[in-house]
């Protein structure tokens, strides 16, 4: 049986000696977007929010229309605005995923501006949102999470202008971002339709190998170098292509956020299970028990949708992952990106493995 590594609480903290002998990663008890409020609970929290229009106040002179909200759990906010252009609106922050603090505030912000991208928008400026224990972490280590996010903003050609910080228990990082996009042309999360293909541009099991790293201290070059590249190319050439529909896989995993996007499209979303990229040295991961409970929960969410056809629990498993900074699920062909599946017309579970 796959064992659950546990989550390291505050009781295991080591203490801090120097920077460079700090492992950030033990001083959170969950890691990047497997941190995450399950799923399920999330979408009941704001289900709560949306259900009737009694008792709430009238929305007081928009500045513009909404084209994207909260239906369908879009990954950024989109608002359609004079001299037809729209902007989009998106924050993104979580506790340690590495313990580097340079690589885990790229990584953070990679992972901020991957929303921009995933709803086919261009990042203009980002904010930094900052959580420090300032009586238990050096500074200096806060100050080489935002270097690394500002390098990332930079290479994307998005501003940082400032932001807001909290002394807090546990160290998070992130930003909110605002960025432009074509109204005319957008990436949603609804806009799938039966027989076209599902392009995935990233390998999956940067979580499992994020859990692995989290429990040893072993580092895993490949996987901070795919959390680390910018979705801005997919995006533009998923934009090119043609394509409509698109989501980033991050803290549900890849069967997390292709269920909601078959659901809000009214589809069924087949999966070719041998076709899905992971990186080197995921499943040896899984086999070795490093799995968080963040995964499991989306599993466990996702299964009453699901016809596994047959695979066990280790590809199940990968495949309900979850990410931090994955790539972009693309309804279309991407150039260069493995094609992982289809869309077909409603048939049964929105979710079908073959």
């Amino acid at each position: 049986m796959t064992r659950t590594t546990a989550e390291s609480g505050a009781s295991t903290r080591p203490t801090p000696s120097r920077p460079g002998a700090i492992r950030l990663t033990q001083y959170a008890h969950g890691g990047g977007c497997a941190c995450k409020i399950p799923p399920g609970e999330l979408e009941a929290v704001v289900a709560g929010l949306l259900d009737g229009a009694e008792g709430r106040l009238p929305l007081s002179s928009p500045a513009g229309e909404l084209i994207i909200g909260l239906d369908d759990g879009d990954d950024a906010a989109v608002v359609r605005i004079e001299g037809g252009r729209a902007i989009v609106a998106t924050a993104d922050f979580f506790t340690p995923v590495v313990d580097d603090p340079y690589d885990w505030g790229r990584i953070a912000a990679a992972n901020a501006l991957s929303d921009v991208y995933a709803v086919g928008g261009e990042p203009l400026v980002a904010v930094n949102l900052l959580g420090w224990p300032r009586n238990v972490l050096p500074l200096e280590l806060a100050k080489e999470v935002l270097r690394g996010g500002l390098d990332v903003a930079r290479s994307a050609g998005c501003h940082v202008a400032g932001g807001h910080s909290v002394d807090d228990p546990e160290p998070k990082y992130g930003m909110a971002v605002t960025g432009l996009a074509d109204p005319g042309r957008l990436l949603r999360i609804d806009g799938g339709r039966a027989g076209l293909p599902i392009s995935l541009t990233k390998p999956l099991g940067i979580g499992v190998l994020n859990t692995r790293h989290k429990a040893t201290g072993e580092v895993f070059p490949q996987a901070v170098a795919a959390m680390t590249t910018l979705n801005r190319d997919a995006s533009r050439a998923a934009l090119a292509a043609g394509a409509g529909c698109a989501t980033d896989v991050t803290g549900f995993g890849l069967l997390g956020h292709l269920y909601k996007l078959a659901r809000a499209s009214g589809v069924t979303a087949v999966v070719d299970v041998a076709a899905v990229p992971y990186l080197e040295g995921a499943r040896e991961a899984v086999r070795d028990g490093y799995v968080s409970g963040g995964t499991r929960r989306n599993l466990a969410w996702v299964e009453p949708h699901l016809d596994p056809g047959g695979f066990g629990e280790e590809d199940l498993l990968l495949l309900a992952d979850a990410q931090t900074s994955g790539g972009l699920l693309v309804v279309g062909e991407v150039p260069g990106a493995p094609i992982v599946g289809e869309l077909i017309p409603l048939d049964g579970p929105a979710l079908r493995l073959r």
